[in-house]
């Protein structure tokens, strides 16, 4: 893949990279799409990356269909798919990893300690294996987007990240291979979290004051009520670079990050929306 990268490189060609975990969806779609609308080569890794799921996860019962997403690449005019084993992408004596500080420990990394530094680790080798231009991640993972930006910037890297917008279902439902856990009844109900996030935004950029913490709490209290399968674990109301909470919702300027976690049953969802609060 290196000696692939490298040739195309040389001659001038722009590689565009999408990594994922396989078991593609329409978001997974729509990051190729956009790679092949603006670079000549387009990648896409399939790794199911152990590094990044805690012991007591859902990494064994993860989704996995090669034959299927191999299909759906070839349709969305993908050219190379980077499809390694576990022990290719870390050897018996594997010892280095990356960590960004401060910003894995927030949010999802409070709940999901060492989660980002195999998240990290994993697309900084993925970064040297298929050596791309630009590389396209998808918002609902907005802390992942924010941490890789950092690692990108901080480390120097020869890549720029694509951010594209969140695809849904017809709910609202933010799109992810985990939606397959979910029965149809959870997912007509969870709908609820994003148009709980949508009701948030209204209420901090309609001109009046409110307590961070009273929309925090308005938030869990309409997903919450909604079906005794919703269960909140956070709401988070931050800037989007740093992701550092913000209390003083009045003052505050600059684009603004409400995201959360809900488990739907056993399934553990997350969602976002950023915009602008001048």
């Amino acid at each position: 893949m290196q000696e692939i990268a490298d040739y195309y490189r040389r001659t001038g060609k722009t590689i565009g990279f999408v990594p994922t975990m396989g078991f593609l969806h329409e978001g997974h779609v729509s990051l190729m799409l956009a790679a092949r609308d603006e670079c000549d080569i387009v990648a896409v890794s399939i790794f199911v990356n152990p590094s990044q799921f805690l012991p007591n996860e859902d990494f064994t019962k993860y989704p996995r269909n090669f034959l299927r997403d191999y299909y759906i690449c070839k349709q969305a005019g993908v050219d190379y798919i980077f499809y390694p084993e576990d022990t290719e992408m870390y050897p018996e004596f594997y010892r280095a990893y990356v960590n960004v500080e401060e910003l894995s420990e927030k949010l999802e990394g409070k709940y999901r300690p060492g989660h980002f530094k195999g998240v990290a680790t994993i697309v900084l080798k993925l970064f040297n294996i298929t050596k791309p231009h630009f590389s396209y991640f998808g918002q609902k993972d907005a802390q992942q987007v924010s941490l890789l930006k950092k690692m990108v910037n901080d480390l120097n890297l020869d890549v720029e990240i694509r951010i594209c917008e969140t695809m849904r279902e017809d709910n609202g439902l933010a799109m992810s291979s985990r939606n397959t856990y979910l029965t149809d009844e959870q997912k007509s109900n969870a709908a609820v979290i994003n148009q709980s996030l949508n009701q948030a935004k209204d209420r901090i950029t309609d001109g009046n004051y409110y307590d961070s913490e009273d929309i925090k709490s308005e938030m869990k209290k309409t997903i919450e009520s909604k079906s005794d399968d919703l269960s909140v674990q956070y709401v988070s109301i931050t800037d989007n670079k740093m992701l550092d909470e913000i209390t003083d919702l009045k003052n505050f300027n600059g684009e603004m990050l409400i995201s959360l976690a809900v488990f739907c049953g056993k399934t553990r969802l997350i969602d976002n929306i950023v915009f602008e609060k001048t």
